[in-house]
């Protein structure tokens, strides 16, 4: 038993995961299959079995009608992969689809104490949109944690996206920024959906808007021209637990008030 929790045995339980999790369609996030499929864990009774899944977030045991399956979250092995092995990225994202990207991130900001929504939408009713030409925004996922809400943009690219468009995107992720703080109505009814009851408006003021990149792999560029943050998801997780050390570096939008009053939706 203490053989297979050698970190040799661990990688070679992971890689056999992944191969089941790569022959499943990408929008499928959580797979039931047999213990056979994991040619690793042929050697365990079940007293064993139990005791080695329960090291791992992403892998549970179900009770069939005539045997027992094992279940797989797509999302937690990655996390998993990522945190504990460093597994490849370029290869994890092909197991998650777009939507999977998002809550991938989303995943990793709540284990961080974030309160995190995803695919915001508003529709902009202030002068700004005379200078953008633009009235609908979405944003991908939005995160609050002490004073800080994240404004994150995710995109599934490759190192051999161009600088151009990464800085073109990240520009644009500022300029929804901006446009939600001219709606203030708006900004009130997500902050208050954001934190619910756990509001404490008073000791969080001002809130800072941080308007952020989230990309498939690294890029040798970490910021673009205008202080956005570029992050790739392998660095996401270092990226926010670090964040209040580096502010001074990023671009930020302060919010100096927000109306208590609690918002029905």
């Amino acid at each position: 038993m203490s053989n297979l929790c050698l970190k040799s045995s661990i990688k070679r339980f992971f890689k056999e995961v992944y191969k089941i999790l790569s022959e499943t369609d990408t929008n499928v996030r959580e797979i039931w299959c047999e213990t056979s499929k994991l040619p690793i864990l042929s050697n365990f009774n079940k007293i064993e079995l139990r005791e080695f899944l329960n090291n791992f977030e992403f892998i549970s045991i179900k009770k069939g009608n005539y045997i027992d399956y094992i279940t797989i979250d797509k999302i937690l092995f990655i996390i998993e992969s990522i945190n504990f092995l460093r597994f490849d990225i370029k290869y994890l994202s092909e197991l998650i689809d777009y939507s999977g990207f998002e809550y991938l991130i989303l995943k990793i900001l709540s284990k961080n104490n974030y309160f995190s929504i995803k695919n915001f939408r508003f529709s902009d009713t202030s002068n700004f949109k005379s200078k953008t030409s633009q009235k609908r925004y979405e944003i991908d996922v939005i995160g609050i944690y002490l004073k800080n809400i994240l404004f994150i943009d995710a995109k599934q690219w490759r190192r051999k996206d161009s600088y151009y468009s990464i800085n073109k995107a990240a520009n644009l992720q500022y300029r929804r920024a901006k446009a939600l703080k001219k709606n203030p109505e708006i900004l009130n009814k997500l902050i208050h959906r954001l934190l619910g009851t756990n509001l404490n408006l008073k000791k969080r003021l001002p809130l800072k808007i941080i308007p952020v990149m989230v990309t498939l792999e690294d890029n040798s560029i970490k910021i673009n021209e205008n202080q956005i943050p570029l992050v790739s998801i392998h660095e996401l997780n270092s990226f926010v637990q670090e964040l209040q050390h580096n502010l001074e570096y990023f671009k930020l939008i302060r919010i100096n008030k927000v109306n208590i009053q609690k918002t029905l939706f």
